[in-house]
C-alpha cells in the first residue's frame, strides 16, 4: 500500500528521482541527498510502512539480504573502512521520514561522522528480568 502524501513512497515509486543504484520489484536503493558521509545510501520499501513496528518479518528479511548485497558493493567501490547501518523508530529516536528505511553509512577513518551513544549501567538481574519478560512476548 502507497501512502500518497510519503516522499518516500514517492521516491521508491519512481515519482520523484533520485540517483538509484538498484532497483526490485519490492525496494529501492539511492544515494541521500543529504548523506551523513560521502556514498551514504538508503534502501527503501515500495510499500509502505511506518518503522520497525509495521514491517513485516518477511520484508524485513528481503531488505537486510539486499543490505549485505548493497553493502559490499559500497565497500568495492567507496573503498571504505567500516559501515554503519541505521534505522530509526519514532521521533523519540531521531525518525524523521515516517516510512520504514535502511541507511547504509559508509565510514573512513578520522571522517568526524558522529553515531553512538554513552554506554549505561544495568544490574545481571535487571537483564535477566528484563530477558524473562520480552522472551514471553517472542
Amino acid at each position: 500500500m502507497e501512502d500518497k502524501d510519503c516522499i518516500f513512497c514517492k521516491l521508491a515509486g519512481g515519482e520523484i528521482p533520485s540517483a538509484t543504484i538498484y532497483e526490485n520489484s519490492d525496494f529501492r536503493v539511492f544515494m541521500d541527498v543529504a548523506p551523513a558521509n560521502r556514498g551514504h545510501v538508503l534502501i527503501v520499501p515500495k510499500e509502505h510502512f511506518k518503522d520497525i513496528f509495521d514491517i513485516d518479518a518477511m520484508t524485513a528479511g528481503k531488505l537486510f539480504s539486499l543490505a549485505t548485497e548493497v553493502a559490499r558493493a559500497m565497500k568495492s567501490v567507496l573503498n571504505c573502512d567500516g559501515m554503519n547501518l541505521v534505522q530509526n523508530n519514532g521521533t523519540v529516536a531521531g525518525q524523521t521520514v515516517f516510512h520504514f528505511h535502511l541507511h547504509l553509512i559508509p565510514r573512513y577513518a578520522n571522517d568526524g561522522v558522529k553515531i553512538g551513544w554513552q554506554p549505561g549501567e544495568s544490574s545481571p538481574t535487571e537483564l535477566q528480568e528484563l530477558a524473562k519478560e520480552i522472551r514471553k512476548k517472542i
